[in-house]
C-alpha cells in the first residue's frame, strides 16, 4: 500500500484486527465506541442550545464557546469557594447561564436584529464580539492558568462493565444529557411556552398579530438554550481543565453537530453528537490521536455534499 496509508487486515488471532502495525482487539474497539459515544452524548447537550437558538430566531452564537467557559467556571468557584460539588451545582449553574443567556438577547443581540442593512453581518459580528470579550474578561479576572477540580465525587472513577471501562463522569454526563434532550422534547411538545416556540420558529410575524411577546419568547429561548449548556460545562468540569479559550474547540464541535444534524433541528443535534462522537472514536483508533478531528470534518464535508441542509434539517 502507498506509504502513510491506512489498512485493516485480519491477523491470524480470532479477534485481533491489525491496523497499520497496530493491532486492535474487539474489546479495545468496543472500549473506544463506548467513550465515542458518551463524548458523544456531551456533544450533543453542549450543540443543542446553539441550534435552538438558530432554530428560533436564525442566529448563529458565535459565543457559545464563551458560554460553556462560563459555566465551567462558575462550577469550578462554587466548589473552590463554598465547596459544592458540581452534581450538585449543576441547577445553580444552569439557572445562573438561564439568567445570563436572557440578558444577552435583552441588553445585546435585541438591538442587533434592528439593523436596517446587512442584518446577517451585524448579528454575526455581534455575538463575535461578545465572544472576543468574553474572553478578554476571562484572561483578565481569572488568569490564562489552567485550573481543574479536584476530589469531586466523581472525578477520577471508573466502572468496568465485562471488561469496558467507563469513566463515570463521562457516564453521568451522558445520562444527564439524555434527560435534558426527553425534558426539551416534553417541553416544546407538551407546554404553552414550547408551543409558542415552535409557532415562533415557523412564522415570527404571525405570533406576534395573536398576541404572543416575540421579545419574552426570544429572551427565554436564549436562555433555555444557555442553561443547556450550563448542564454541560458543569459536568464537563470534574474532568476537562478549566482555562479561558477552553470554550473555543468545543465551539467548533457544536457547530459541525448542528451542521450535520440539521441547523435548528433538536433531534438533529442529538444525532449529529452522537455521530460525531464515534467518527471522532473511530478515527483515533486507526490514526494518531492528534488527527482524531480529521474523521468528523470529513464526514462533514460528505454530508454537506450529498445533504446540505444536514441529516435532519428541513429546507
Amino acid at each position: 500500500s502507498p506509504l502513510n496509508s491506512i489498512y485493516l487486515l485480519r491477523a491470524p488471532q480470532d479477534d485481533v484486527f491489525r491496523c497499520g502495525a497496530i493491532y486492535v482487539t474487539a474489546e479495545t474497539i468496543i472500549q473506544s465506541l463506548a467513550s465515542g459515544l458518551l463524548m458523544g452524548l456531551l456533544y450533543g447537550l453542549i450543540a443543542v442550545g446553539l441550534s435552538l437558538i438558530f432554530g428560533l430566531m436564525n442566529i448563529v452564537n458565535f459565543a457559545h464557546g464563551e458560554f460553556l467557559m462560563l459555566a465551567m467556571y462558575a462550577a469550578f468557584f462554587l466548589f473552590a469557594y463554598f465547596a459544592i460539588d458540581p452534581l450538585l451545582a449543576m441547577p445553580f449553574v444552569a439557572a445562573a447561564m438561564f439568567i445570563f443567556g436572557a440578558a444577552v438577547y435583552l441588553l445585546i443581540v435585541r438591538f442587533a436584529m434592528r439593523a436596517k442593512t446587512n442584518v446577517g453581518m451585524v448579528q454575526i459580528f455581534t455575538t463575535f464580539g461578545l465572544a472576543i470579550v468574553l474572553r478578554g474578561l476571562a484572561q483578565y479576572f481569572f488568569t490564562p492558568d489552567y485550573r481543574s477540580i479536584t476530589h469531586s465525587w466523581l472525578g477520577g472513577k471508573t466502572i468496568s462493565i465485562a471488561g469496558i471501562f467507563l469513566p463515570v463522569p463521562q457516564l453521568v454526563g451522558a445520562g444527564l444529557s439524555i434527560l435534558a434532550f426527553g425534558a426539551l422534547y416534553f417541553f416544546i411538545k407538551r407546554t404553552d411556552f414550547g408551543r409558542a416556540l415552535e409557532a415562533t420558529r415557523e412564522d415570527a410575524g404571525a405570533v406576534a398579530l395573536v398576541g404572543i411577546d416575540q421579545n419574552r419568547v426570544f429572551a427565554l429561548g436564549w436562555g433555555l438554550g444557555s442553561a443547556l449548556v450550563g448542564l454541560a460545562g458543569a459536568i464537563m468540569a470534574t474532568f476537562f481543565y478549566i482555562y479561558p479559550d477552553v470554550g473555543a474547540s468545543f465551539a467548533l464541535i457544536a457547530y459541525v453537530v448542528v451542521a450535520l444534524g440539521g441547523f435548528g433541528s433538536v433531534f438533529g443535534a442529538f444525532a449529529g453528537g452522537i455521530l460525531v462522537g464515534l467518527v471522532e472514536a473511530s478515527t483515533a483508533l486507526i490514526m494518531p490521536p492528534s488527527l482524531k478531528s480529521v474523521g468528523i470534518y470529513a464526514v462533514y464535508l460528505l454530508v454537506v455534499f450529498i445533504r446540505p441542509r444536514g441529516l435532519f434539517g428541513s429546507i
